[in-house]
């Protein structure tokens, strides 16, 4: 079975040479669905490559596949199923919506579009089903303008629009970071329970490591279009091995007045776009534990331990993982958790424990 989505060795060089991705690869599996966040600073190419997924933007080499056919080589029939079955939710809840059209009017345009429903009452049905299923009510949202609703039931709204294609995956971008803080759960919740209670896969694209590590199955670090650290969302974040994801868990507030933010020490001696950061490791000039290799060779991921990789010289004793292989690790985190949440629970002998309870 071909993966749900696979990106093989993809680069993405802007005009001006700014290279905004650097031979990325990796694989979503189309029988678990989970929630990947890819996650890093600005300028990461977080956003490239959620566009590029989309289709709106193409790849300079490589290749996107969604279900095994080339995101920028579809029939005109092909891509519009492509359409519904990869939907995505936008940073600003209120530059989707026309200020001119009531709320409706984002929820009735696909309905129609694709035809979804043969009449008008079972649009009307299927709008309000698709409202209650993210915990709006349809009497108190609909018949309204966009800015007569709040930030949080806009980007709500969104994720309405996209739950009625019935998609396969959603690229969330940025999906809580122009909301009140009080409404984020509230969002995260409800990718969550798109997961689970629908089987979508979403890719999560974010700055913000607090809200990955909620709602995140699997995360991946990118520094500058290239994947510095990968894996199980548990692991990387409580336990980080790159220099790069360790500054970043280091530059988390922490409510705690006697903990320090900020104790990571960073070498900036050199500038990180230098010309030995094309050819070694991007992030040798801030990395405090730079070494010689470092600033010639480009580290490859090595599977420090499981499960998780790191493209970090410190730990070139490991065996190195292909880039390829990246969708397989998350396949095998997978299996691990599940295996782990199935297993029966068993005493101190091996022998599994009696639960019945005396009446």
């Amino acid at each position: 079975m071909n993966p749900l989505l696979e990106l093989r060795n993809v680069t993405k060089v802007f005009s001006g040479g700014t290279v905004a991705l650097d031979d990325i690869s990796f694989s979503i599996d189309a029988e678990t669905p989970s929630i990947i966040s890819m996650a890093g600073e600005s300028g990461s190419g977080k956003s490239t490559m959620g566009m590029m997924i989309l289709g709106f933007l193409k790849a300079t080499t490589g290749q996107v596949l969604f279900q095994g056919k080339s995101v920028s080589g579809m029939s005109n029939k092909e891509e519009i199923q492509f359409r519904k079955q990869v939907q995505a939710v936008f940073q600003d809840p209120f530059a989707v919506f026309n200020p001119f059209y009531k709320v409706d009017h984002i929820i009735e345009e696909p309905i129609k579009n694709f035809k979804l429903a043969t009449s008008k009452e079972q649009a009307r049905e299927m709008t309000n089903q698709a409202l209650i299923r993210v915990g709006l009510r349809p009497e108190e949202t609909l018949g309204r303008f966009p800015h007569q609703l709040s930030g949080g039931q806009r980007q709500r709204l969104v994720v309405a629009r996209a739950l009625l294609m019935d998609p396969k995956l959603i690229v969330a971008d940025e999906p809580v970071s122009m909301v009140d803080a009080s409404l984020r759960a509230t969002i995260l919740e409800t990718l969550h329970k798109l997961k689970t209670d629908f089987g979508i896969t979403i890719l999560y694209i974010t700055h913000d490591l607090t809200t990955a590590y909620h709602v995140s199955d699997h995360i991946i670090i990118l520094y500058r279009g290239s994947v510095m650290e990968a894996g199980d969302v548990e692991t990387v974040i409580s336990d980080p091995k790159h220099p790069y994801t360790q500054l970043l868990i280091d530059s988390i507030p922490w409510p705690d007045i006697n903990r320090q933010w900020g104790q990571q020490e960073i070498i900036s001696t050199d500038d990180d776009t230098s010309e030995a950061s094309k050819t070694g490791c991007k992030f040798a000039g801030r990395c405090p534990h730079v070494m010689e290799i470092c600033r010639r060779e480009r580290p490859p991921l090595y599977r420090e331990s499981f499960p998780r990789v790191a493209a970090c010289f410190l730990y070139q004793e490991s065996e190195v993982m292909p880039g390829e292989k990246l969708g397989e690790l998350f396949t095998q985190i997978d299996i691990a958790a599940k295996a782990a949440t199935t297993a029966p629970q068993t005493g101190a002998n091996g022998a599994t424990p009696d639960v019945t309870m005396d009446e």
